[in-house]
């Protein structure tokens, strides 16, 4: 008798009456699938799907062109230098290499605002023309942090023709020119980062040699050494200050 209770009470739990909903008040959403009988009807649909196309794309968006390639493997190469492993996390170096994107983007961001998505709220300008603008503060930040080299050599393999300056470069040719950049930037600043914990490494080595400590492991004694020198300095502060002031 009481499994029969049971039973009856897990049925009224995942098959409830159209009655107890309608009592309860419960909200329902309809989802459907028709043909549309004019152009109008099209319109807001094809607006939803490109804005769940951009909301998918948003990660690889901030990836592409934003600072937040160079600040994230700077910040990596720090800790990779120091050999403190999982010290800081990643959860920590990403949320940092994010606020710094920011920080370092507010700019191109706040013109973004006032010359694209204000007017389009205010319905000054359509769509199209919302989006062009949007695109010009981004192209102007990529021109800025894109070598010469990299940029040609983009240019040269996608048989763009015509290009007689930066600013006629296509945004799809831009993008990865900007990236290749982004990435040799933020490896020369990281080789230089190594330097200085690669001599106190080769220092602590030669010391433990002449002592005839050969089976110690010079990684254990030259990690304090190397954290007490960053400390010293203000490394973090250091390495944040000229991570923002490269984009300048």
């Amino acid at each position: 008798m009481n499994c029969k209770r049971l039973l009856m009470m897990v049925a009224g739990m995942f098959f409830v009456s159209p009655l107890a909903v309608q009592a309860a008040g419960l909200p329902t959403i309809t989802l459907g699938v028709g043909q549309a009988s004019s152009p109008e009807q099209l319109v807001p649909a094809l607006q939803v799907l490109l804005l769940l196309t951009i909301l998918s794309m948003a990660p690889a968006i901030l990836l592409m062109m934003t600072s937040f390639v160079r600040i994230v493997i700077v910040l990596s190469f720090v800790r990779q230098a120091m050999g403190t492993q999982q010290m800081p996390p990643n959860q920590v170096i990403i949320s940092l290499a994010l606020f710094l994107t920011f920080f370092v983007m507010s700019p191109v961001l706040t013109q973004i605002n006032d010359t694209a998505l204000q007017p389009y709220l205010a319905k000054k300008i359509p769509q199209d023309e919302a989006l062009k603008k949007a695109v010009v503060p981004l192209r102007g930040f990529m021109l800025k942090q894109t070598s010469e080299k990299e940029l040609g050599l983009l240019v040269d393999i996608s048989g763009q023709k015509g290009v007689k300056k930066p600013e006629d470069v296509a945004t799809l040719t831009l993008i990865p020119a900007f990236m290749l950049s982004e990435l040799k930037r933020a490896f020369q600043i990281g080789f230089m980062i190594f330097i200085p914990f690669l001599v106190i490494d080769m220092v602590v080595a030669s010391v433990l040699m002449s002592m005839g400590m050969m089976m110690l492991p010079p990684v254990i004694i030259s990690l304090p050494f190397k954290i007490l020198l960053f400390v010293l300095v203000d490394g973090w502060t250091l390495i944040v200050a000229s991570l923002v002031k490269s984009f300048a």
